[in-house]
This record gives structure tokens, sequence and C-alpha cells, in this order.
């Protein structure tokens, strides 16, 4: 499955919302979120829009690894959303 071309870091952040992820804070354009499922774990992510797609693919690939997924399963995720 292909990596979305035309998401932007705000509606990444929303969308990651709904897996467990809350902002913890902000600084310049960067966003750090935080989770406490499986443990804790924070990712930054630009605000960037669109964001580039090797960004996007680090992040996927950090956020998979740490929700004990596979990384066409999050994408599947986010199509849906």
């Amino acid at each position: 499955m292909r990596l979305p071309r035309d998401i932007g870091g705000e509606e990444l952040c929303k969308v990651l919302s709904k897996l467990g992820y809350e902002v913890t804070r902000q600084s310049g354009s960067h966003v750090r979120l935080t989770t406490k499922e499986k443990g804790e774990h924070h990712i930054t992510i630009p605000r960037h829009s669109p964001l580039k797609p090797g960004t996007l693919n680090a992040i996927l690939t950090e956020i998979a690894d740490h929700l004990q997924m596979t990384k066409k399963d999050l994408l599947q995720f986010l199509d849906e959303e």
C-alpha cells in the first residue's frame, strides 16, 4: 500500500489521537505527541502540509513498531479516517 501524498501534520495528529496519542506540547512548527498505550511513547510531528514521504514513512514505521502492528494495517487505518 502506498503512502498518502497529501496528508499534513495537523491531519496526522488528529488521526493519531484516535490511536491514543495526545498532544503534550508544541514548539514552533512541531508537535510532540505521547501515548501510554503499550508503554509510554513520544513522537514529534512537523506541522507541514503536506509531509514529505520520507518523513511520513519514518513516523508511521516508528508508530507501527510501538503499537506492534504492521505498517500496512496502520496505513489502512489512515485510509479509513
